[in-house]
Protein backbone atom coordinates (compact mmCIF):
# COMPACT_ATOMS: atom_id res chain seq x y z
CA UNK A 1 0.00 0.00 0.00
CA UNK A 2 1.15 3.72 -0.37
CA UNK A 3 -0.27 7.13 0.70
CA UNK A 4 -1.23 9.14 -2.64
CA UNK A 5 1.44 10.78 -4.76
CA UNK A 6 3.93 8.77 -3.55
CA UNK A 7 6.32 6.76 -6.20
CA UNK A 8 4.62 3.46 -6.29
CA UNK A 9 6.64 0.59 -4.29
CA UNK A 10 5.82 -3.01 -3.69
CA UNK A 11 6.34 -4.04 0.26
CA UNK A 12 4.57 -6.27 2.68
CA UNK A 13 3.13 -5.17 5.95
CA UNK A 14 5.13 -6.08 9.43
CA UNK A 15 4.02 -9.20 11.42
CA UNK A 16 2.89 -6.97 14.50
CA UNK A 17 2.85 -8.64 17.69
CA UNK A 18 -1.15 -9.63 18.04
CA UNK A 19 -1.11 -10.12 14.69
CA UNK A 20 1.10 -12.67 14.68
CA UNK A 21 -0.36 -14.65 17.84
CA UNK A 22 -3.89 -14.27 15.89
CA UNK A 23 -1.85 -15.92 12.70
CA UNK A 24 -0.28 -18.92 15.09
CA UNK A 25 -3.62 -19.70 16.83
CA UNK A 26 -5.39 -20.02 13.66
CA UNK A 27 -2.96 -21.65 12.16
CA UNK A 28 -2.26 -24.18 14.87
CA UNK A 29 -6.00 -24.89 15.50
CA UNK A 30 -6.64 -25.57 11.62
CA UNK A 31 -3.35 -27.51 11.65
CA UNK A 32 -4.56 -29.25 14.66
CA UNK A 33 -8.46 -29.99 13.29
CA UNK A 34 -6.36 -31.02 9.79
CA UNK A 35 -4.13 -33.80 11.45
CA UNK A 36 -7.17 -35.06 14.10
CA UNK A 37 -9.50 -35.34 11.19
CA UNK A 38 -7.33 -37.71 9.61
CA UNK A 39 -6.66 -40.25 12.58
CA UNK A 40 -10.56 -39.85 13.94
CA UNK A 41 -13.26 -38.75 11.49
CA UNK A 42 -15.49 -37.75 13.81
CA UNK A 43 -13.83 -35.12 16.03
CA UNK A 44 -14.96 -32.30 12.88
CA UNK A 45 -18.88 -33.19 13.79
CA UNK A 46 -17.36 -33.10 17.64
CA UNK A 47 -15.97 -29.57 16.88
CA UNK A 48 -18.80 -28.09 15.03
CA UNK A 49 -21.42 -29.40 17.77
CA UNK A 50 -19.00 -27.75 20.95
CA UNK A 51 -17.21 -24.86 19.19
CA UNK A 52 -18.81 -23.08 16.16
CA UNK A 53 -21.74 -21.30 16.76
CA UNK A 54 -25.20 -22.53 16.52
CA UNK A 55 -27.48 -19.77 17.86
CA UNK A 56 -29.97 -22.26 19.52
CA UNK A 57 -27.06 -23.28 21.54
CA UNK A 58 -25.71 -20.12 22.47
CA UNK A 59 -29.57 -18.89 23.96
CA UNK A 60 -29.26 -22.17 25.94
CA UNK A 61 -26.21 -21.28 27.39
CA UNK A 62 -22.90 -22.07 25.40
CA UNK A 63 -22.08 -18.47 25.27
CA UNK A 64 -18.36 -19.70 24.77
CA UNK A 65 -19.37 -19.81 21.05
CA UNK A 66 -19.00 -16.80 20.44
CA UNK A 67 -15.81 -16.57 20.57
CA UNK A 68 -14.51 -19.91 19.37
CA UNK A 69 -16.12 -19.93 16.45
CA UNK A 70 -13.89 -17.25 15.10
CA UNK A 71 -10.88 -19.53 15.27
CA UNK A 72 -12.21 -22.87 13.57
CA UNK A 73 -10.89 -23.01 9.96
CA UNK A 74 -11.78 -26.54 8.14
CA UNK A 75 -11.16 -25.76 4.45
CA UNK A 76 -7.69 -24.29 3.06
CA UNK A 77 -9.21 -21.09 1.57
CA UNK A 78 -11.21 -20.16 3.95
CA UNK A 79 -8.25 -20.45 6.37
CA UNK A 80 -6.12 -18.36 4.04
CA UNK A 81 -7.95 -15.85 2.74
CA UNK A 82 -8.81 -15.12 6.47
CA UNK A 83 -5.02 -14.74 7.43
CA UNK A 84 -4.36 -12.98 4.64
CA UNK A 85 -7.07 -10.03 4.90
CA UNK A 86 -5.75 -10.54 8.98
CA UNK A 87 -2.45 -9.40 8.10
CA UNK A 88 -2.69 -7.10 5.46
CA UNK A 89 -4.69 -4.95 7.20
CA UNK A 90 -4.95 -5.83 10.87
CA UNK A 91 -1.24 -4.94 10.79
CA UNK A 92 -1.60 -1.25 9.51
CA UNK A 93 -4.39 -0.68 11.96
CA UNK A 94 -2.24 -2.24 14.99
CA UNK A 95 0.85 -0.14 14.17
CA UNK A 96 -1.56 2.83 14.18
CA UNK A 97 -3.35 2.18 17.11
CA UNK A 98 -1.63 -0.01 18.83
CA UNK A 99 -2.26 -4.02 20.26
CA UNK A 100 -4.64 -3.36 22.68
CA UNK A 101 -7.15 -0.96 20.58
CA UNK A 102 -6.34 -3.90 17.88
CA UNK A 103 -7.10 -6.82 19.89
CA UNK A 104 -10.24 -4.44 21.45
CA UNK A 105 -11.43 -4.67 17.14
CA UNK A 106 -10.97 -7.83 16.38
CA UNK A 107 -13.16 -9.25 19.45
CA UNK A 108 -15.70 -6.86 18.90
CA UNK A 109 -16.00 -7.86 15.05
CA UNK A 110 -16.22 -11.65 16.02
CA UNK A 111 -18.53 -11.21 19.24
CA UNK A 112 -20.82 -8.35 16.44
CA UNK A 113 -20.83 -10.94 13.87
CA UNK A 114 -21.59 -13.75 16.01
CA UNK A 115 -24.87 -11.33 17.67
CA UNK A 116 -25.55 -10.52 14.14
CA UNK A 117 -25.51 -14.18 13.39
CA UNK A 118 -28.26 -14.93 15.98
CA UNK A 119 -30.44 -12.41 15.33
CA UNK A 120 -31.13 -12.59 11.84
CA UNK A 121 -30.95 -16.39 12.34
CA UNK A 122 -34.28 -16.12 15.44
CA UNK A 123 -35.38 -13.30 12.37
CA UNK A 124 -36.05 -15.89 10.22
CA UNK A 125 -33.82 -13.29 7.54
CA UNK A 126 -31.46 -16.12 6.82
CA UNK A 127 -30.73 -19.35 8.34
CA UNK A 128 -32.24 -20.67 11.05
CA UNK A 129 -31.45 -21.27 15.12
CA UNK A 130 -29.76 -24.72 14.25
CA UNK A 131 -27.34 -23.36 11.51
CA UNK A 132 -23.78 -23.50 12.18
CA UNK A 133 -21.25 -20.77 11.40
CA UNK A 134 -17.24 -20.83 11.98
CA UNK A 135 -14.31 -18.48 10.72
CA UNK A 136 -12.93 -14.94 11.41
CA UNK A 137 -14.34 -13.15 8.61
CA UNK A 138 -16.31 -11.59 11.48
CA UNK A 139 -13.06 -10.06 13.05
CA UNK A 140 -11.43 -9.42 9.88
CA UNK A 141 -14.12 -7.41 7.95
CA UNK A 142 -14.43 -5.39 10.94
CA UNK A 143 -10.75 -4.88 10.16
CA UNK A 144 -11.52 -4.00 6.45
CA UNK A 145 -13.85 -1.52 7.42
CA UNK A 146 -11.81 0.26 10.17
CA UNK A 147 -8.57 0.01 7.99
CA UNK A 148 -11.09 1.99 4.93
CA UNK A 149 -12.02 4.93 7.43
CA UNK A 150 -8.99 5.40 8.86
CA UNK A 151 -6.49 4.95 5.89
CA UNK A 152 -9.02 5.27 3.29
CA UNK A 153 -6.76 7.82 0.78
CA UNK A 154 -4.37 5.35 0.70
CA UNK A 155 -3.30 3.37 -2.08
CA UNK A 156 -3.74 -0.58 -2.30
CA UNK A 157 -2.78 -2.92 -5.12
CA UNK A 158 -5.58 -5.77 -6.23
CA UNK A 159 -3.22 -8.85 -6.23
CA UNK A 160 -3.38 -10.51 -8.67
CA UNK A 161 -4.17 -7.83 -11.04
CA UNK A 162 -2.14 -4.68 -11.28
CA UNK A 163 -3.27 -2.07 -10.74
CA UNK A 164 -4.10 0.42 -7.54
CA UNK A 165 -7.12 1.56 -5.57
CA UNK A 166 -7.75 3.50 -2.74
CA UNK A 167 -8.89 1.72 0.40
CA UNK A 168 -12.21 3.38 0.98
CA UNK A 169 -13.25 1.97 -2.35
CA UNK A 170 -12.11 -1.10 -1.97
CA UNK A 171 -14.08 -1.33 1.26
CA UNK A 172 -17.20 -0.20 -0.14
CA UNK A 173 -17.10 -2.38 -3.20
CA UNK A 174 -16.58 -5.21 -0.26
CA UNK A 175 -19.39 -3.87 1.37
CA UNK A 176 -21.84 -4.09 -1.98
CA UNK A 177 -20.74 -7.28 -2.80
CA UNK A 178 -21.13 -8.74 0.16
CA UNK A 179 -24.72 -7.41 0.83
CA UNK A 180 -25.07 -8.49 -2.92
CA UNK A 181 -24.49 -12.77 -1.91
CA UNK A 182 -26.34 -11.71 1.59
CA UNK A 183 -29.35 -10.80 -0.42
CA UNK A 184 -29.30 -13.77 -2.64
CA UNK A 185 -29.25 -16.03 0.10
CA UNK A 186 -25.91 -17.76 -1.49
CA UNK A 187 -24.12 -18.65 1.96
CA UNK A 188 -26.29 -16.34 3.73
CA UNK A 189 -25.57 -17.31 7.18
CA UNK A 190 -22.09 -16.82 6.25
CA UNK A 191 -22.70 -12.95 4.53
CA UNK A 192 -24.23 -11.92 7.75
CA UNK A 193 -22.18 -12.56 9.71
CA UNK A 194 -20.08 -10.68 7.44
CA UNK A 195 -22.07 -7.77 7.67
CA UNK A 196 -22.35 -7.88 11.22
CA UNK A 197 -18.06 -7.65 11.51
CA UNK A 198 -18.67 -4.45 9.26
CA UNK A 199 -21.57 -2.76 11.63
CA UNK A 200 -19.79 -3.31 14.82
CA UNK A 201 -16.39 -2.58 13.23
CA UNK A 202 -17.53 0.64 12.12
CA UNK A 203 -19.33 1.08 15.27
CA UNK A 204 -16.03 0.93 17.35
CA UNK A 205 -13.85 3.40 15.07
CA UNK A 206 -16.56 5.99 15.05
CA UNK A 207 -18.70 5.74 18.11
CA UNK A 208 -16.13 4.78 19.93
CA UNK A 209 -15.26 2.77 22.29
CA UNK A 210 -12.73 4.41 23.43
CA UNK A 211 -11.07 2.76 26.02
CA UNK A 212 -8.99 5.47 27.82
CA UNK A 213 -12.04 6.61 28.93
CA UNK A 214 -13.69 3.12 29.71
CA UNK A 215 -11.08 2.51 31.68
CA UNK A 216 -10.98 5.20 33.58
CA UNK A 217 -14.90 5.27 34.23
CA UNK A 218 -14.24 1.12 35.35
CA UNK A 219 -11.49 2.54 37.61
CA UNK A 220 -13.76 5.64 39.31
CA UNK A 221 -16.48 2.77 39.87
CA UNK A 222 -13.94 0.41 40.66
CA UNK A 223 -12.33 2.16 43.64
CA UNK A 224 -15.39 4.47 44.66
CA UNK A 225 -17.00 0.68 45.23
CA UNK A 226 -13.88 -0.55 46.84
CA UNK A 227 -13.91 2.35 49.78
CA UNK A 228 -17.34 2.35 50.23
CA UNK A 229 -16.83 -1.53 50.95
CA UNK A 230 -13.84 -0.80 53.04
CA UNK A 231 -15.73 2.32 55.16
CA UNK A 232 -18.93 -0.33 55.40
CA UNK A 233 -16.49 -2.49 57.17
CA UNK A 234 -14.65 -0.03 59.43
CA UNK A 235 -18.28 0.74 60.39
CA UNK A 236 -19.30 -2.50 61.16
CA UNK A 237 -16.13 -3.31 63.15
CA UNK A 238 -16.45 -0.05 65.14
CA UNK A 239 -20.19 -0.98 66.32
CA UNK A 240 -19.12 -4.29 67.45
CA UNK A 241 -16.00 -2.93 69.22
CA UNK A 242 -19.20 -0.57 71.15
CA UNK A 243 -20.83 -3.18 71.86
CA UNK A 244 -17.98 -5.31 73.05
CA UNK A 245 -16.77 -2.59 75.45
CA UNK A 246 -20.08 -1.91 76.79
CA UNK A 247 -20.37 -5.76 77.90
CA UNK A 248 -17.49 -4.84 79.85
CA UNK A 249 -18.61 -1.47 81.20
CA UNK A 250 -16.48 1.03 79.43
CA UNK A 251 -18.05 3.31 76.96
CA UNK A 252 -16.25 3.93 73.78
CA UNK A 253 -17.93 5.80 70.66
CA UNK A 254 -17.63 6.54 66.91
CA UNK A 255 -19.12 9.08 64.58
CA UNK A 256 -20.95 7.72 61.28
CA UNK A 257 -17.70 6.72 59.45
CA UNK A 258 -16.67 4.45 62.11
CA UNK A 259 -13.74 6.61 63.44
CA UNK A 260 -12.76 6.52 67.32
CA UNK A 261 -14.16 9.81 69.44
CA UNK A 262 -12.33 10.65 72.31
CA UNK A 263 -14.35 10.96 75.26
CA UNK A 264 -13.58 14.82 75.76
CA UNK A 265 -15.03 15.34 72.32
CA UNK A 266 -17.78 12.88 72.55
CA UNK A 267 -21.09 14.99 71.36
CA UNK A 268 -23.34 12.51 73.37
CA UNK A 269 -21.95 13.77 77.08
CA UNK A 270 -25.13 15.57 78.59
CA UNK A 271 -23.02 18.64 78.55
CA UNK A 272 -22.20 19.22 75.02
CA UNK A 273 -18.81 17.35 75.41
CA UNK A 274 -17.35 20.37 77.72
CA UNK A 275 -16.24 19.94 81.01
CA UNK A 276 -17.94 21.76 83.04
CA UNK A 277 -21.50 21.67 83.74
CA UNK A 278 -24.31 23.84 81.37
CA UNK A 279 -24.00 27.65 82.11
CA UNK A 280 -27.09 30.12 82.07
Amino acid sequence: MRRTGEPMTLSLPPFTKAVTWLLGINTAVYLLLLLLTRVQPDVPLFVLDNFALQPQAVVHGAVWQLVTYGFLHFEFWHWFGNMLGLWMFGSAFESAWGTRRFVELFSVGVVGAGITTIAASYAHILGNPGTRTLGASGGVFAILIAFGMLFGDQEIMMIPFPFLIKAKYFVGILIVVTLAFAMSGSGGVAYVAHLGGLLFGWLYVRRGIKPALVNVGFAERYYGMRNSYYRWKRRRAAKKFEVYMSKHDRQVHFDEHGNYIPPDDDPRKGNGGGKSGWVN
